[in-house]
């Protein structure tokens, strides 16, 4: 399998794992010129933005440490559009958080990091 066929099994099985854990999936690999957010989802009243990262081994780091702070930004200025272009209003709760999947085990780190500016 190469890179983008992986990528898209291992973002498969974090959606899976968020269904199983409530979350109610919006959207998948939503693209504009500034980016891409791997998953959004709801979380009760809350609209989560999930970034979703993958390691087979430690052997290129940890898959959290793959989102920097330049990676928050990019996904916050998409998170921006999302929102402005389905007139949803700065009232909503929004939540940023990480699924990092290394080998077959799965992290899901809630509230990740805050909006980055």
């Amino acid at each position: 399998m190469n890179k983008r066929e992986i990528g898209t099994k291992k973002e498969q099985q974090a959606i899976e794992f968020l269904k199983e854990k409530g979350i109610r999936i919006v959207c998948c690999n939503f693209r504009t010129r500034f980016g891409e957010i791997d998953i959004i989802g709801k979380d009760k009243e809350t609209l989560v933005f999930f970034e979703v990262k993958y390691r087979k081994d430690l052997s290129k780091g940890n898959p959290l440490e793959a989102v920097t702070y330049q990676k928050q930004k990019k996904i916050c200025k998409v998170a921006d559009f999302y929102r402005m272009s389905h007139g949803i209003h700065d009232f909503i709760s929004v939540r940023f958080d990480v699924v990092a999947i290394l080998g077959n085990e799965i992290t899901w780190i809630r509230d990740a990091f805050p909006y980055a500016y």
